[in-house]
């Protein structure tokens, strides 16, 4: 009898024992993480993100790629509008694309490394590593992470977030308010470490005339993707070797009529101590535009476009994410600032001289989801 109970007991220090051995605790899969940044080369992930930001749900996809040291490319693609904005970094600069309208802004910036972004793996895993108070649970195949979430959005409070446990690459992150509210989900659908880009899968014209591939494959070459994504919005063909600038004069009638018809959204929400003064039709350049004004607690305007002409922009400025759209912050920051965005097919203006940033953020998402007056 003895006997058996001893055996009973060895077998049972061995089970214990083995199903230790896969476990890990907070501290050592930090640990790894930190590992993993040290020598990450490479990674392209893909998955949906949904936001809660505004009247309804609006689901994204959102397509990551990023090569060491400093490359990335980040596509937010609206499936129900068909329409993509591409954030790209390489040796030149960093660029926010609007392919369909031909828009770009240029500026000079350490973006993503000051402003973190719930689609990066480097943001987080910075978050989970910085917050010495982190919550840490364990799934099947999954390290949960509970941290602050450090992003530009003041209602963003928190953030759970799932890691694969045999390579530690992100399956899924919840961002929540203070009250506990999941604001933005993001599930990754793919993601692979070490994944083999094209010389040019960072160049701008590249991406800029490959904006109707749903996914542009990393085996395509220059003419390949100039060939395929020649035709912009109207039918117009674009030079390849062209830098992104059209003539006003060389916009089509059907890109013009859009312009002179397109619906007004008027943000739903306004800032406490604020009331809209007037809203009335003027003219920039050749364009129609409508321009909301709006006074009280703080003052600004919102100026609603849909350009005929094509433009490049190079100034000096910011990345802004609005969560369904990336921003442009243009101007002083203790000065007069506006607020750079499109949706819909709409170019956004908004300027200010105190609007703090979380209500710049705020008036830029509850857009979202309108219908054109």
């Amino acid at each position: 009898m003895r006997r058996v109970t001893w055996v009973l007991a060895v077998v049972m220090c061995v089970v214990l024992i083995a199903a230790g051995c896969g476990t890990k605790n907070a501290e050592q899969v930090v640990k790894d993480l930190d590992h993993v940044i040290g020598k990450l080369d490479s990674y392209q992930g893909a998955g949906t993100m949904t936001l809660q930001t505004g009247q309804q749900a609006q689901q994204y996809n959102v397509e990551v790629w990023y090569q060491n040291p400093h490359y990335y490319r980040i596509a937010l693609t609206n499936e129900a509008k068909d329409i993509t904005q591409i954030v790209l970094r390489n040796d030149e600069g960093v660029f926010v694309l609007t392919p369909h309208l031909n828009k770009m802004f240029r500026f000079q910036s350490d973006w993503p490394e000051n402003s973190g972004q719930v689609y990066l793996f480097q943001s987080l895993v910075q978050s989970i590593v910085m917050d010495n108070d982190r919550q840490f649970t364990e799934e099947k195949d999954a390290y949960v992470f509970d941290v602050v979430a450090n992003y530009q959005n003041g209602l963003l409070s928190r953030q759970k977030i799932w890691l694969n446990k045999k390579d530690y690459a992100p399956k899924q992150v919840h961002v929540t308010d203070d009250n506990n509210n999941v604001l933005v989900a993001v599930n990754f659908t793919q993601f692979e470490f070490g994944k083999k880009f094209e010389k040019d899968s960072f160049d701008m014209q590249r991406n800029m005339t490959s904006w109707n591939i749903q996914s542009m494959p990393t085996s395509a070459t220059a003419s390949d993707a100039t060939k395929q994504g020649a035709t912009a919005a109207g039918g117009t063909k674009q030079d390849p070797t062209a830098t992104g600038v059209q003539k006003t004069g060389t916009t089509d009638k059907t890109a013009g009529a859009s312009a002179q018809s397109f619906g007004i959204l008027e943000p739903i929400y306004v800032p406490q101590g604020v009331k809209k003064q007037d809203l009335k039709e003027v003219k920039l350049g050749e364009d129609k535009a409508i321009l909301f004004r709006y006074s009280g607690t703080y003052n600004y305007t919102l100026v609603e476009s849909m350009p005929q002409a094509k433009t490049v922009t190079s100034l000096p400025g910011d990345i802004l994410d609005l969560g369904y759209t990336l921003g442009v912050v243009t101007g002083e920051e203790k000065g007069m600032r506006t607020l750079h965005w499109t949706y819909d097919g709409v170019e956004f203006k908004l300027s200010t001289s105190d609007l703090p940033q979380t209500e710049m953020i705020r008036i830029a998402q509850s857009v979202v989801g309108q219908v054109g007056k």
